[in-house]
């Protein structure tokens, strides 16, 4: 019997613990909520919104440590030694009507292997927007996810129910290396009962209407920005209200979608007074990123006294900083070089993953060699334990310089500071 994409393998499961560390760690806080909507003993789809390039389905993969499939474009899946790769990593292809007719007609098996995965209770993940984009919103989704749960349903949903559970990722930058990331699972569709109770007799008809309910349940789930011409300025107004507040990623989401709320409001009860208000905040936001000034710099009061406590913890860190740049200059350097590369900059953290992902094991056995054939194995111990956080501390380090030099900027930029205090963001939102 051919072995199935979902059955375990022995170098998969040896693998895994591996690359979910290294996805963990690649954020400075990852949290997951929701879990408990996780239907138990039933036939499970993710429908997931898609922001991240590879990192979406790394994100994903590390939020438990229960067996997952993926599906992807199937333009990726070209090279023969690339599709199997991304088969030895469980990943299914779907193609779309401008990869050829030829490659279309490849559909059905995959979507045969889809069902055959949640029929054997293994989750499947889909990205339904079928590309990704660096935005709180969602793009039109496709058909694919929702054929596959209504051929489950039809197959074995008599014998279990078959469901769609919406799932939202939020980052707390799409480019930046070592940011944020949440994971939030929503209340789940359940398919089987939807066809049981629908009026509807006409399957495509029901699709859309799956369609349309997976994409409101989504956008409850992460800071979702309706996708028009003033989405730009909703979010900077988001950024500039809510990024520097204590509390998790998710309080923090929460403040977000308020805020969101709040904006639209104002835009439809005083529509002409936002569009001059939208104007204003995207004109600061050039001037803002014109000067090199993080929007964390800009709601803070008293941004000097936020530069002294930086600059003290970044002189009393700086020794550790130089020994961590130097045994991580071969990471660094090849990062820069790949990212420099890139034409989508959304694949900039997938790439910084890659190279810490190859180079970091060899640095590490290196660096511990060296250690313990120089020093007395106390200090060669203590030395490892440095290096083990070497390349976390020079990341952080960096982002922390970054913005202790933004809010020095920002202290003596006393025109631009009266601009966005003009803003009244504080008092209208």
């Amino acid at each position: 019997m051919a072995k199935k994409i979902q059955d375990p393998d022995f170098w998969y499961s040896f693998l895994l613990p591996y690359v979910n560390w290294h996805t963990r760690t690649s954020y400075r806080r990852f949290e997951v909520h929701g879990k408990g909507n996780i239907p138990k003993g039933a036939a499970v789809i993710f429908g997931v919104n898609h922001s991240n390039t590879l990192m979406d389905a790394l994100v994903l993969l590390s939020s438990n440590n229960v067996r997952k499939v993926f599906i992807a474009r199937g333009d990726i899946f070209k090279n023969p030694v690339i599709a199997k790769i991304l088969n030895f990593f469980r990943i299914l292809p779907i193609f779309r009507i401008r990869n050829g007719v030829a490659a279309v007609r490849q559909n059905d098996d995959s979507l045969n292997k889809a069902v055959d995965v949640i029929h054997d209770n293994v989750d499947l993940y889909l990205f339904p927007e079928g590309m990704h984009r660096t935005k709180h919103s969602l793009m039109r989704m496709g058909k694919g996810l929702f054929h596959i749960a209504v051929d489950a349903n039809k197959q074995f949903g008599d014998q279990k129910p078959v469901y769609i559970v919406p799932t939202a990722i939020e980052y707390g930058d799409y480019f930046r290396y070592r940011s944020t990331a949440m994971i939030h699972f929503g209340q789940p569709i359940n398919v089987t009962e939807f066809f049981k109770t629908t009026t509807e007799e006409n399957e495509a008809a029901n699709i859309n209407i799956l369609k349309e309910r997976l994409h409101d349940e989504i956008s409850k789930l992460f800071t979702y920005i309706p996708d028009d011409e003033d989405y730009d300025a909703i979010w900077e107004i988001v950024k500039m209200k809510n990024e520097k507040r204590a509390g998790g990623l998710f309080k923090k989401m929460q403040r977000n979608r308020k805020t969101v709320a709040n904006v639209l409001k104002y835009k439809e009860e005083k529509p002409e007074e936002a569009k001059m208000l939208f104007q204003k905040v995207l004109e600061f936001a050039e001037e803002r990123k014109k000067q090199r000034i993080s929007v964390m710099s800009t709601a803070k009061r008293k941004p000097f006294l936020n530069s002294l406590w930086k600059f003290a913890v970044l002189v009393v860190g700086l020794p550790y900083f130089l020994a961590s740049a130097a045994v991580n200059l071969p990471t660094w350097i090849a990062t820069l070089v790949i990212r420099g590369k890139l034409k989508d900059p959304a694949f900039g953290n997938t790439a910084s993953f890659g190279v810490r992902f190859v180079l970091s094991p060899i640095i590490f056995t290196i660096g511990t060699v060296v250690l313990f054939c120089n020093l007395q194995w106390m200090w060669a111990l203590f030395g490892t334990v440095l290096l083990y956080f070497s390349y976390r501390l020079f990341v952080d380090y960096c982002e922390l310089a970054r913005r202790w030099i933004s809010d020095v900027r920002w202290t003596f930029k006393t025109q631009l500071r009266k601009q966005y205090e003009a803003l009244k963001l504080n008092t209208l939102f």
